[in-house]
Formats: C-alpha cells, sequence, structure tokens
C-alpha cells in the first residue's frame, strides 16, 4: 500500500526504504543553505545524514533559503513531506531508496527579514550555498561584476537585499551589530576555486554600500574551496512514479542519483564544523588539484557530448555514450587535449579517474538527460571547456578537439538538430547565442565576439582557424561524418 512521506509514516516507510536512525526532534540548527535543489540534496545532505545516523553532530541540522521563484515551488513540495526527501541511489547493478532528514526548516523565499534574521542567529555558523554556475554574476575568466543591475540594486538597498550575496552581507553586518562572530561561507557548486569566487562576491557587494565593512569580511570570514561531485539528473514525473511504483513512497520531489560521490574541502572554517571526515569528506590544505580534475575531466567531458549527441537526436546520456562515435570522440579529446593539461593529484591516476568517469557515464539507470548537460552553455563553457583550451594554446598544443566542442555549441545554437528538428534552449543568453549563431554559418567569427564567455581564446588565430574549420564542416557534412573525421585526424588543415 503506497503512503504519504512524512514523519508521521516513517514506520510504512521503512518496508521498501532506509529512515534515518536519529530522531529528528533532536536536530538543532548550525547550516542556512541557499539553493534546496536536486544536487544539495544528494550531496551536501546525504554526507550530514550519514553523520547524523552515527549519532554524533545532531547541532549542525539544514534550514533552507531561496531567492528564486522554483525555491519557492521546492517549498511548497518539502513543508507539505515535512521537510524529508527520498534518495534513490542507482547503480547498474542495484537500486536503492533512503529517506533523509537533516533539513528542518525551510524560509520564506523572498522574505529578506526573516532571512536576516535566522543568518543573525548564533546558533548558525555555516552558510553554504548551491545556486548552479550562473548564478554567482562573474565573467568567462571568473570576475565578479559588480554592475549586474540585481548586485547593483543591493548595493543601493542594504537593508533590503534580493541576492543570496546581499543577504549574505546583511546577515553578517547583523551579527557584527551585535557583537556576533562571523560564519563560514561555504560554495558547494562546481566552480574553480568556488571559495574564492563566493569571497569575490561577498565582498563585492559589501563594498557597494560599505567599503570599510567589506574589508572586516575580507578578514574575518572563512570561504573553503570544495570540489563537489555526484551525478544527479533532474526529477521528472517519471521519477515521481518510479518511486511509487517499485517503494510505494509518494514523494512530491524526490532525487535520483548515481551510488557515486565525492567531496573534497579546505580545512578552513570561521566558527567551526561538523565531522564530515568520519563520512567520508575528504579535508586538504589545496583543493586545486582535485578541482581540475573534476570540472576539466568529468564537467569538461559532459560539456563536450552534448551538442553533437543534441544534434543527433540522442536524448539520453547513457544512450550518447554508447554510440560508438561520441564515446571515441570523448575519450580521443580527454586524452588528447584535457588530461594532458590537468596537473597531477596526489593519489590519483587521471587516466583511472576518466576510466571511472567512462563507467559512470554508461550508467543506464541514472536516465541523466542530454538536454540537462545542454543547458545553460554560456555559464558552463566558459567555466568547463575554454580553461582547458586557453591553458593548451598557451602552451603552444594544439586545439582541434576543443574547437570542435565550441563549434557544435554553436551549431547546436543554430537551433535545429541535424534531421531538422528544433532545439528547446534552456540558456539565459538564448537569444544573442542564437542569433550569433544563425551568422556564424557564414561568418564563423560572428560566434566568438561575446567576450564575458569567449575571453583570451577568440584572439588566438590558431582557435579561430579550428573552429571556422569544424563549424563548416558541421554544416557541410554533419555531426557524425563531422565526428569520424575528428577521430579520423582529418578535422585540422
Amino acid at each position: 500500500m503506497t503512503c504519504k512521506l512524512s514523519l508521521a509514516t516513517l514506520s510504512d516507510v521503512a518496508r521498501s526504504a532506509a529512515i534515518p536512525g536519529y530522531d529528528r526532534a533532536s536536530l538543532k540548527a548550525g547550516i542556512v543553505h541557499f539553493g534546496v535543489g536536486n544536487f544539495h540534496r544528494a550531496h551536501q545532505a546525504i554526507y550530514l545524514d550519514d553523520l547524523f545516523n552515527a549519532g554524533t553532530d545532531h547541532d549542525w541540522a539544514i534550514v533552507g533559503a531561496g531567492v528564486l521563484p522554483s525555491d519557492a515551488a521546492m517549498r511548497e513540495k518539502l513543508a507539505a513531506q515535512d521537510f524529508l526527501t527520498t534518495v534513490v541511489e542507482q547503480d547498474n547493478n542495484k537500486t536503492a531508496a533512503r529517506v533523509t532528514a537533516p533539513m528542518i526548516d525551510i524560509l520564506p523565499v523572498g522574505d529578506a527579514t526573516a532571512i536576516i534574521a535566522k543568518l543573525a542567529d548564533p546558533e548558525i555558523r555555516i552558510v553554504s550555498m548551491t545556486i548552479t554556475e550562473g548564478g554567482y554574476f562573474i565573467d568567462a575568466s571568473g570576475i565578479f561584476n559588480p554592475t549586474h543591475p540585481a548586485i547593483a540594486a543591493d548595493g543601493q538597498n542594504p537593508n533590503a537585499p534580493k541576492t543570496v550575496f546581499g543577504l549574505i552581507v546583511a546577515g553578517l553586518k547583523a551579527r557584527k551589530d551585535k557583537g556576533i562572530g562571523p560564519f563560514t561561507v561555504m560554495s558547494c557548486d562546481n566552480i574553480p576555486h568556488n571559495g574564492i569566487v563566493t569571497a569575490n562576491a561577498v565582498v563585492g557587494t559589501a563594498a557597494l554600500s560599505d567599503p570599510a565593512f567589506a574589508d572586516w569580511i575580507r578578514a574575518n570570514v572563512a570561504f573553503p574551496n570544495g570540489m563537489v561531485d555526484r551525478i544527479t539528473p533532474a526529477t521528472s514525473q517519471r521519477e515521481v512514479d518510479f518511486l511509487r511504483d517499485n517503494f510505494e513512497i509518494e514523494d512530491s520531489w524526490p532525487v535520483y542519483c548515481e551510488e557515486f560521490k565525492q567531496w573534497v574541502l579546505e580545512d578552513k572554517f570561521t566558527a567551526g564544523r561538523p565531522a564530515l571526515e568520519k563520512v567520508g569528506v575528504t579535508f586538504v590544505a589545496d583543493v586545486t588539484p582535485y578541482e581540475h580534475m573534476k570540472i576539466r575531466i568529468l564537467n569538461g567531458g559532459h560539456a563536450a557530448i552534448a551538442y553533437p549527441a543534441a544534434l543527433m537526436d540522442i536524448h539520453f546520456v547513457h544512450d550518447s555514450m554508447e554510440d560508438p562515435l561520441i564515446r571515441a570522440f570523448l575519450a580521443k579529446l580527454e586524452k588528447d587535449e584535457i588530461i594532458p593539461i590537468v596537473p597531477p593529484v596526489p593519489n590519483t591516476s587521471l587516466t583511472d579517474y576518466f576510466e571511472l568517469i567512462e563507467h559512470r557515464l554508461l550508467n543506464p539507470k541514472i536516465a541523466d538527460t542530454i538536454p540537462r548537460l545542454a543547458q545553460d552553455g554560456s555559464n558552463r563553457q566558459p567555466k568547463f571547456i575554454l580553461p582547458s583550451t586557453l591553458d593548451n594554446l598557451r602552451q603552444g598544443r594544439d586545439v582541434v578537439g576543443l574547437a570542435l566542442v565550441s563549434a557544435l555549441w554553436c551549431r547546436y545554437f543554430a537551433g535545429k538538430t541535424d534531421s531538422g528538428k528544433d532545439i528547446v534552449f534552456n540558456d539565459a543568453s538564448a537569444e544573442r547565442l542564437h542569433a550569433a549563431a544563425l551568422k556564424a554559418k557564414d561568418d564563423p567569427a560572428a560566434f566568438l565576439v561575446f567576450d564575458d564567455i569567449f575571453g583570451e581564446v577568440a584572439k588566438s588565430e590558431l582557435f579561430r582557424k579550428r573552429f571556422a574549420y569544424a563549424l563548416k564542416s558541421l554544416w557541410e557534412k554533419g555531426t557524425r561524418e563531422t565526428l569520424q573525421l575528428y577521430l579520423d585526424g582529418k578535422l585540422a588543415v
């Protein structure tokens, strides 16, 4: 018999899923987290759930927060089930469900007064976030943009902020005024040096209204860098139905993910932290090597296969990796142009790491989709692909494959697949990219004019030449034949 997920029904849920081994009523908030999406609930929240199940650190529970309409929808659905989440972990040979309970509340979305009051609570010692790569107001080189209208508005109205960073600044100011020490600000997003990027955003926002306080934040608040990893697809009705039909649990927004997860974190905290090392988090002095490895090899790999698969009308990631051309394309790209410029990682074989990624991308149970990988390319390409391109160029190396990735992205934004089907874009810059991609069919340079995306890469004559040749091939010969030309070493002239 199907039961609706709630604290009252946990004993029934236990028939088909693991349930928390701790009393949720025993938890006290220690973390405010902005962006209670799928990745957070499959990653940071899982580590905390493991820790609480081990019987320790129950004063580090999560209170959610958000500023977007999607956050309000999440709050409504999770509040109706006592902020519980069913996480379904799937590997090739097993599927297991668990209910997690480390979140005890979500603050009213858009209520600055309530959010700032919670941030000023001395029991809150960490403020964390998963707000996606596009949520940090940075350009292609990772520089914070204080002139963005949303940030500028918070600078003019620091007591009524609407952005995550404006709220954090106001919370820190309220604590300082009350004589309460600052909290740690911890990014859990896939951005190189995410702690530094977050510090620049918080300090940059504060500087618009109070430069002296901005200096105080820089001197007194910890912003640890971290590397996070777990493939977590979006939830659709398909996943909701699967949980109901196979586990007899009605969860309005379950999370599906792979079994693998990883979190590498700098041990740099202003006001203490939970003992996450007890549940698998790796604490290091410098996260940089791990960041480069993950962002360039995994996230770069995601970005590389997204657009050829989309142009070839492939919907699921595992199906794209089962296509011999796409899988061989990714392997050659990684071997020739990505892995060679990734710095060494302690006790890690980069070749073995890529083989693990191939295994993960081939997992059919995850059912991760190409549209998810293809979304938000204007933010992902400058972080996952173009840094590898630039490093190769600076080292005097060729970029045939990486230029092809950029050309595939351009061809995708022309708006139709090779078979003529319409492409639905999911990118804040879709309008300008689409217009430029159409012009680029006759003038490839028209797509490289965006300094906020391509930066220094677009100034390279070699890159421009490789990009133009690859794009011409995609238009004249199609995606499959162009990939084959690349694999045969015949794409460069």
